[in-house]
């Protein structure tokens, strides 16, 4: 992928969830929420201070992380849909 997000942004897969639940009922697409969860693709070269310094991200490519429900904007690379969001938008990273 041809594609390197600037600044403090992160490019992020979706995680599917289970169609399923515990009890064995089938969830239809057209009542299942976006996931919340997903992959770190790539990531930004950090946020600049007003002195010049860089400072890096606290994710790497390929952490898995949890963001809010209407966080980042959608956008399609390589026939995939992904995200584009602001470190910020991520509310933390599941060990």
């Amino acid at each position: 992928m041809a594609f390197k997000p600037l600044h403090d942004r992160v490019l992020v897969r979706r995680i599917e969830e289970d169609t399923k639940t515990k009890g064995g009922i089938i969830i239809p697409d057209t009542a299942k929420e976006k996931p919340q969860q997903g992959e770190v693709i790539a990531i930004g070269g950090g946020t600049k201070s007003e002195d010049g310094k860089v400072t890096p991200l606290d994710v790497k490519a390929g952490d898995t992380i949890l963001f809010g429900k209407w966080s980042g904007s959608e956008v399609t690379i390589d026939g995939e849909e992904l995200l584009i969001m602001k470190e910020s938008d991520i509310l933390g990273v599941i060990a």
